[in-house]
């Protein structure tokens, strides 16, 4: 069956446009705000995300990024040795609001680990998340702040997020 795309080009960007203006009133500013990835497309849109909001704000925001390839729970289930890809933190995330920025959310694992990663770099004031697609069947009680498309799913269907800097094109599709 051929995969069926739920997001172009434009519906990315006016999705990341509308999280950095979300982002930007929920906080009232940037000040104490720090925007922090997940590897690899997460990376990927809180770059975007970061950019937008320097655009909107007329200042930089300060941007990092998380691997979470040491804090995964099925680290059995993939590989002994897992690919370790770096964590970069412009500073400590102690005080900071922390947006931590995902492709798509479905169980809650990749959150999870994300959050555990995060606190190993200092106690943030609180951490917030985006993701561009929010697709359900959650196994953790974690529920994301900021949403750029609600995509109910089976199980058995896939969601694809490409995006140019990795993928050569912009777009999020489901497999079945």
């Amino acid at each position: 069956m051929k995969p069926s795309v739920i997001l172009d080009e434009a519906a990315i960007s006016r999705a990341l446009t509308r999280i950095a203006h979300e982002i930007i009133e929920r906080n009232k500013g940037i000040d104490q705000l720090m925007i922090v990835g997940i590897k690899t497309r997460g990376e990927t849109l809180a770059r975007r995300l970061a950019k937008r909001i320097e655009q909107i704000e007329g200042k930089p925001v300060l941007l990092g990024v998380v691997d979470i390839s040491m804090y995964r729970d099925d680290l059995s289930k993939k590989s002994l040795e897992p690919e370790i890809k770096g964590t970069d933190m412009p500073e400590t995330v102690t005080g900071k609001i922390i947006v931590l920025v995902d492709d798509v959310l479905y169980t809650g694992r990749t959150v999870r680990a994300a959050m555990d990663a995060l606190v190993d770099h200092g106690r943030p004031s609180m951490i917030q998340l985006a993701v561009l697609v929010d697709r359900g069947h959650r196994e953790l009680p974690i529920r994301p702040d900021f949403i750029g498309k609600n995509v109910p799913t089976s199980r058995e269907e896939q969601v694809v997020v490409a995006l140019s800097e990795v993928d050569d094109a912009d777009q999020v599709f489901i497999k079945r």
